[in-house]
């Protein structure tokens, strides 16, 4: 399956291969190629949600501290993000930024162009941030002030390779370690004690 929004550039790909197969080969074949490549890039595959606090993408966690987790995503991984959490969706801010490669994780922290994602539920607040990397410079989000989630639904995406970060409130521990590969919609956080305190901005 195809992500929503990517559907119409896969398909404009598929009718120039067509279009161009009578015109020049060569020129169609690539067409063709970009159109595998990119069904490839903008899969959507079904996950299983399972866990406290569930994965917001797929990918190889590269940082992880008390209360921040953060995952890169090759462009061989799927860019599909999901919620960690249900709940409600109260604050959505677009950054604008620079496009450093997101394997460069300091610079792609600091500087790059990201959309931050904050989720209220009776446990605290949670953050999830997308981050445009040097390939990836379109940032989907399906949601906005106001809405409800569930855990594990789809939010966005981010084309091409890219980073999230998941903020977690006080009361919850990471159960992953450093260079671990991950899926969104696995669990990732477990809750220790009663929430103190939420994240702030």
């Amino acid at each position: 399956m195809i992500e929503s929004s990517c559907r119409k550039i896969v398909l404009a790909e598929l009718v120039a291969g067509f279009v161009f197969s009578f015109i020049n080969i060569y020129i169609s074949a690539l067409s063709f190629v970009l159109t595998a490549v990119s069904a490839i890039f903008f899969r959507d595959p079904p996950r299983k949600i399972d866990g406290e606090v569930v994965s917001p993408a797929d990918g190889k966690v590269d940082y992880i501290s008390n209360r921040r987790l953060e995952i890169f995503m090759n462009i061989f991984d799927c860019h599909v993000n999901r919620s960690p959490v249900s709940g409600k969706v109260v604050k959505v801010v677009y950054r604008t930024g620079s496009f450093p490669p997101a394997f460069m994780r300091k610079r792609s922290v600091e500087r790059a162009e990201r959309n931050e994602i904050w989720i209220k539920n009776d446990d605290g607040l949670f953050k999830v941030t997308q981050i445009a990397g040097f390939l990836a410079r379109r940032i989907v989000c399906h949601v906005k002030e106001g809405d409800f989630v569930e855990k594990g639904q789809k939010i966005g995406m981010i084309r091409f390779g890219s980073r999230v970060i998941l903020e977690v409130p006080n009361g919850f521990e990471f159960v992953r370690v450093k260079g671990e590969k991950i899926k969104a919609g696995e669990n990732v956080a477990k809750k220790v004690g009663r929430c103190s305190a939420s994240i702030k901005n």
